[in-house]
């Protein structure tokens, strides 16, 4: 096998250690997302690697999107009516779409009950706790 053995990869080898600031491309909604859940990962959890930001960027673009979209709906209402007759309003499945990827990216991030509650894959103190799965002699 060529490459890197299973045995010598470290999880989480290249922790986001100072603050980050958000993309400049992110849209307000977005961006305070970012300020928000940032720190959190960063400081707090330590859980964020370098590998993870374009996942908590796109996180943060689709909670920034659905409160968009939510704002739209509040203004405009869930129905338009059209030429044909009242529609559900394309907002609402903007929303719908954004609230989606939110869910499912911030499981990725640890940042819902369900998925802080599984074991962690890595400690924090980094030290050995024993043979691992790959270390067994078969």
């Amino acid at each position: 096998m060529r490459g890197a053995k299973p045995f010598a990869i470290v999880p989480a080898s290249s922790p986001v250690r100072e603050p980050l600031d958000p993309p400049e491309w992110l849209s307000s909604d977005a961006r305070d997302e970012w300020n928000r859940v940032a720190p959190i990962l960063i400081e707090e959890r330590r859980t964020l690697t370098v590998t993870d930001i374009a996942s908590l960027a796109n996180y943060c673009v689709a909670v920034g999107r659905a409160a968009e979209a939510e704002r739209i709906i509040a203004r405009d209402g869930m129905i338009v009516v059209t030429k044909t007759g009242p529609k559900k309003h394309p907002a609402v499945a903007i929303s719908s779409d954004a609230m989606t990827q939110a869910r499912l990216l911030a499981g990725e991030l640890g940042l819902t009950p369900v998925s802080r509650s599984r074991p962690s894959v890595r400690s924090d103190s980094g030290a050995d706790n024993g043979p691992g799965l790959f270390d067994l002699d078969l």
